[in-house]
């Protein structure tokens, strides 16, 4: 059948009335029905290209460990999944720059994010990408993930020196879910938990992350996350500043969901409130998964961003932002 041009306008018009016209369901969150709210909490639908780019992370880390080398891979505690991969730069006593993934809590490896190591290998730091369990294993527990987290940070303090590391620079990045973590991890209390110093992070680039669950909780990821009032409030980041005692980079893209570029200006901006050292940088053309993949540019975005404030690179005179 042929439908002419003017047809088929009529036709998408006459849609449009429908969608219009059809009555919208209530709101769960803000003025999101429960549909708008799974949408924001589920990056394909704002990010049709996924498939090529995190085939991308997983191509441009294999070119990234031909050059290097391949990773030394430590446990840091006894399951197989607690290791972490160290991609070492030859600097003596180096600062450490430790890489928590994404992939929804449920998927993804440290394998996979070997593509940023150069930018900070290359400028004389360390990089270590950590794995740790999935949400799908621990029956829906995100405890363990955060838990593990923060026993790698612990584990890289401690043995630092061993791998030529400096334990009083060790700095953290994220990406997504592992941005979440990544906030967990900073409002620590290393010192009763750990009988470690206050400030063992001393800054953090965190990109497109959730930091705080209340809306995710209501979103479609409760399917297979196990949310309580307990987990919702520990694992919520902004409602927890006084521990966080470290400089801030949140990051975002400019095409990514509304909840997520709703979640990181939030969060930069309880940050500032609480009178907390933060910085917000929008990554202007980036979806959810292409912003980080400026981290593995030393003149991108985060990579210059994460180099500064490592005090790896200057700010050049009359710089802003």
């Amino acid at each position: 059948m042929t439908v002419s041009a003017g047809g088929a306008a009529s036709h998408v018009q006459a849609s449009q009335l429908k969608d219009a016209a059809a009555p919208k369901s209530p709101p769960v969150w803000l003025d999101m029905d429960q549909k708008a709210l799974d949408d924001a909490y589920d990056q394909p639908k704002y990010a049709p290209n996924v498939r090529q780019i995190v085939g991308r992370y997983r191509t441009n880390s294999d070119l990234t460990r031909a050059r290097l080398g391949p990773p030394k891979r430590l446990s840091y505690g006894a399951t197989p999944v607690e290791a972490l991969d160290l991609y070492a730069t030859p600097a003596p006593k180096a600062p450490i720059n430790v890489f928590l993934h994404g992939g929804a809590w449920r998927a993804e490896a440290a394998q996979y994010y070997a593509f940023p190591a150069e930018t900070f290998v290359n400028a004389g730091a360390h990089y270590i990408a950590v794995d740790y369990t999935n949400v799908v294993e621990t029956g829906g527990d995100l405890m363990p993930l955060a838990e593990q987290c923060r026993r790698a940070i612990a584990w890289i303090y401690k043995n630092a020196e061993s791998f030529g590391g400096d334990p009083d620079r060790i700095y953290l990045s994220g990406h997504s879910s592992g941005a979440h973590l990544g906030g967990v991890v900073l409002v620590t209390d290393w010192v009763k938990d750990f009988g470690l110093p206050p400030d063992v992070i001393k800054g953090a680039v965190l990109v497109s992350g959730m930091y705080d669950l209340k809306p995710v909780r209501l979103s479609a990821r409760s399917r297979y996350v196990t949310f309580t009032d307990e987990v919702e409030h520990a694992l919520s980041t902004q409602r927890h500043l006084d521990k966080l005692n470290a400089p801030v980079i949140v990051g975002y893209g400019s095409l990514e969901t509304p909840e997520f570029q709703r979640q990181s200006r939030d969060f930069a901006a309880a940050l500032t409130q609480a009178g907390k050292v933060a910085q917000l940088i929008c990554g202007e053309g980036y979806n959810h998964f292409e912003f980080i993949e400026t981290l593995a540019n030393p003149y991108g975005q985060l990579g210059r961003a994460a180099l500064e404030q490592m005090g790896l690179v200057s700010r050049p005179r009359g710089a802003q932002g």
